[in-house]
C-alpha cells in the first residue's frame, strides 16, 4: 500500500495535535476562555464519556467498567454515550466541541489520530490524551473455501494472480487498513482492499464469502467462528502468539514486522483541561486496570490491559502516526 493512497482512502481531516498533559494544559484558556481554574472542587456535576463504538462490544464493555469504577471514586455519576461513526471521529469531534473542565470524555481507539492524512487543511479534532487502556490484537482470517491453507500460501497466491484477492477491513484509516497496507508494500502483491463502515456487516459478509481475506480486531465472536471452522485464522498482529490460538504466528514471525500491529484504545480529554483534574482521572484509570474483575473482562477476551502515563500515550501515538507516514509513496 502507497503512502498516497493510504492518506486519500483515511477518514477526511488533518493530523490532530497530539501533545503530553503539561503542554496541551498550558493552553486552555487562550484555546477556550472558560476553564476552570486548577484546584477547584471537582468535579462537580455528572462526567460524560462518549464511547466511539456501538453498545455490546468489548470497548463498550470496558468502557462501562471504567465508568463505574470513577463515578465510584468520583462520587459523581458517569453517563455512557455511544457516539459511533467515521472510525472514532465523530466521538473525538464532540468531545474537541465540549468545556475543558473535565466533565467530558471520550473513549476511543487510537486509530483516526494516527491515520488521517497529514496534509489536510480540514480541522480536525484536538484533544489531549489522558491514559492508554487496552492492546487489541488483529486477527488475518479467510473464508474456508479459501484454498491456500497458510500466510505464506497466501502470499504465493497473491503474487500468481494479481488484484484478484480482496482483503475487507472494518473501514478506511483503521488499523486492519493499515495491517494490510503494510503486508501489500513488504511483499509487493497488489491485493485488493474492500473497506466496510464497522466491523458487524464485514464479518457477516465473511462467513457469506463475500471476499476471501479480512482483518479484524479479536474479540469472543471471530474467536468462536474460527474454532468452529467458519473463518480459519492464517495470522496475528499482537507481540506474542495468543494461548487460544497456539498454532497462529504473529506477523512478526513470518516476515512482517511493520504489519504486526495491534489496536490501542484509551482516553481522551478536550485540550485544556486543568492538568490536576487529567492527572486524577489518568490515576483513577490506572488503579482500575490494576482491578481484577476489570482486567479480567480484557483478558479473557484476549486483550491486553495497558495504563501508563498522559506522556506515554502521547509518545505512543505519535510512534505508530510516523510508523503509517513511512508506508511508501509512488
Amino acid at each position: 500500500m502507497r503512502r498516497r493512497d493510504l492518506l486519500k482512502a483515511a477518514v477526511g481531516g488533518g493530523v490532530p495535535r497530539l501533545m503530553p498533559m503539561a503542554t496541551a494544559l498550558g493552553m486552555s484558556v487562550a484555546a477556550h476562555g472558560q476553564s476552570a481554574v486548577a484546584g477547584d472542587a471537582w468535579p462537580t456535576r455528572p462526567i460524560h464519556l462518549l464511547v466511539a463504538y456501538p453498545p455490546g462490544g468489548v470497548s463498550d464493555e470496558t468502557a462501562r467498567a471504567l465508568g463505574q469504577h470513577m463515578s465510584t471514586r468520583l462520587k459523581v455519576p458517569v453517563i455512557v454515550e455511544n457516539r459511533a461513526g467515521a472510525g472514532g471521529l465523530t466521538a473525538l469531534e464532540s468531545l474537541a466541541r465540549a468545556a475543558p473542565d473535565g466533565h467530558t470524555l471520550a473513549y476511543c481507539a487510537i486509530s483516526p489520530l494516527v491515520f488521517v492524512p497529514a496534509s489536510s487543511a480540514v480541522p480536525t479534532p484536538d484533544v489531549a490524551p489522558v491514559v492508554s487502556i487496552m492492546d487489541t490484537p488483529v486477527l488475518v482470517l479467510a473464508h474456508p473455501s479459501f484454498k491456500p491453507k497458510n500466510f505464506g500460501a497466501m502470499i504465493a497466491a497473491a503474487r500468481r494472480a494479481p488484484g484478484q484477492l480482496r482483503w475487507a477491513t472494518s473501514g478506511n484509516a483503521t488499523v486492519g487498513h493499515m495491517v494490510l497496507a503494510q503486508v501489500r508494500t513488504a511483499a509487493r502483491v497488489d491485493i485488493i482492499h474492500v473497506p466496510y463502515k464497522g466491523g458487524g456487516q464485514q464479518l457477516t459478509d465473511a462467513i457469506g464469502g463475500q471476499f476471501e481475506l479480512l482483518s479484524s480486531n479479536v474479540a469472543s465472536q471471530q474467536l468462536q467462528f474460527v474454532r468452529q471452522g467458519k473463518l480459519k485464522a492464517l495470522a496475528i498482529g499482537s507481540p506474542v502468539r495468543l494461548p487460544v490460538l497456539p498454532d497462529v504466528p504473529t506477523l512478526a514471525e513470518l516476515g512482517f514486522p511493520d504489519a504486526n500491529l495491534v489496536s490501542t484504545f484509551g482516553l481522551f480529554a478536550p485540550r485544556g483541561v486543568p492538568e490536576d483534574r487529567l492527572r486524577l482521572i489518568n490515576t483513577v484509570i490506572n488503579e482500575a486496570l490494576r482491578m481484577p474483575e476489570i482486567r479480567s473482562k480484557i483478558l479473557d477476551v484476549s486483550n491486553l490491559p495497558t495504563g501508563g502515563s498522559s506522556a506515554d500515550f502521547a509518545a505512543r501515538i505519535a510512534k505508530e502516526r510516523d510508523r503509517a507516514l513511512r508506508v511508501p509513496a509512488d
